[in-house]
C-alpha cells in the first residue's frame, strides 16, 4: 500500500460513552445515567448521538456493574448497532477510560484510531461538535469540545483560610471543558500511561491527562453549545426537559420516525415478555 492509499484508508472512528458515575446527589437507587429526560433515559440521548453519527464506526459503553444489566437492555431494545460492547468501568473517571483504553488494545485498535470519549450524563451533543471532533483529528493528535466562558474567570490560591485571587485571564482566552473529547489512540494511550506512573494522579478529565503529561501535544478547540449540559444535580433536569423538548419538536421526520421506530421496539419487547 502506497502512503497515499493509506492516507485514504478511513480509520476507526470509536466513541466511548462513560456512563460509570454513581452520583451521590441522585441518591444510589437513582442513577443520574437512567433518569428519563423527554421521555428516554439520560444514557440513551448520549448513545444515540454517536449512533446517527455515519462516521462513528464503533460505540463502547462503559458502565457501573450494578446498572450494567438494565443499561445493556436498554441497548437491546433501542437496536444502538454500532456498540460493540459494554464494559464494567472503575472508581473514578479515569479508571472507566483506562478500562476502554485497555479493552481497545487487547481487540486490536489501530495507533492512529480516532476515540471520542464523552459523558454519559451530557446527553444533548450536537452533531456539528462530533463532526468537528473528528476533522479536528485529522489535523491535531488530541481535541476537545468547549464552550467560551461569557463570565470573567478568577484563578485563585489559598491565603490562610481564604481564597484570594492569583490572576484574572483574558476572557476571549477562557473556554468551559465539555465532551467528547478526541484523541488519536497512541496518544491518549501513552498519556494515561505516563500519568500512570504519577501517585498524585487525579484528573477530571481525559484533556488534563494529556495537557499534564505530554504538554507538547496541542489540544485543538471544537466549538461546543450551551445546550451540551452536563446533568450533575435534580436542580438540572428542568432545564434538561427543556432541551429534550426543543430538540424532540425540531427532529426531522427521518429522526422522530427512528425514535419512534425505537419505541416501538422496545414496547414490543416488553410485550412479548
Amino acid at each position: 500500500m502506497t502512503e497515499r492509499e493509506a492516507q485514504q484508508t478511513p480509520v476507526p472512528v470509536v466513541a466511548v460513552v462513560l456512563a460509570a458515575g454513581f452520583g451521590t446527589r441522585f441518591g444510589p437507587d437513582n442513577p443520574k445515567q437512567l433518569v428519563s429526560v423527554g421521555g428516554k433515559p439520560i444514557v440513551c440521548w448520549s448513545i444515540e448521538a454517536f449512533e446517527r453519527c455515519e462516521r462513528v464506526t464503533d460505540i463502547v459503553v462503559v458502565v457501573n456493574e450494578k446498572v450494567r444489566g438494565t443499561v445493556e437492555e436498554l441497548i437491546e431494545q433501542a437496536g444502538y448497532a454500532k456498540v460493540r460492547v459494554v464494559i464494567d468501568g472503575g472508581a473514578e473517571r479515569v479508571d472507566s477510560t483506562a478500562a476502554a483504553l485497555s479493552m481497545l488494545a487487547e481487540a486490536g485498535i489501530p495507533d492512529d484510531a480516532k476515540i471520542l470519549i464523552h459523558d454519559a450524563v451530557r446527553p444533548f451533543v450536537a452533531q456539528s461538535a462530533i463532526d468537528g471532533s473528528i476533522d479536528a483529528l485529522d489535523e491535531f493528535q488530541a481535541a476537545t469540545v468547549a464552550f467560551a466562558s461569557t463570565d470573567t474567570v478568577l484563578l485563585t490560591e489559598d491565603l490562610g483560610d481564604r481564597k484570594v485571587v492569583r490572576s484574572v485571564p483574558d476572557r476571549p482566552n477562557t473556554f468551559r471543558a465539555q465532551t467528547p473529547q478526541s484523541f488519536r489512540f497512541a496518544t491518549i494511550r501513552r498519556a494515561y500511561e505516563l500519568a500512570s506512573a504519577d501517585p498524585d494522579f487525579h484528573p477530571t478529565d481525559d484533556t488534563r491527562v494529556v495537557v499534564d503529561y505530554m504538554p507538547d501535544v496541542p489540544v485543538a478547540i471544537v466549538s461546543g453549545a450551551e445546550t451540551n449540559m452536563k446533568i450533575t444535580t435534580m436542580e438540572d433536569i428542568p432545564v434538561a426537559e427543556r432541551i429534550a423538548a426543543d430538540l424532540t419538536h425540531h427532529m426531522t421526520k427521518e429522526e422522530a420516525r427512528a425514535r419512534m421506530h425505537a419505541l416501538l421496539s422496545g414496547a414490543a419487547a416488553q410485550m412479548a415478555r
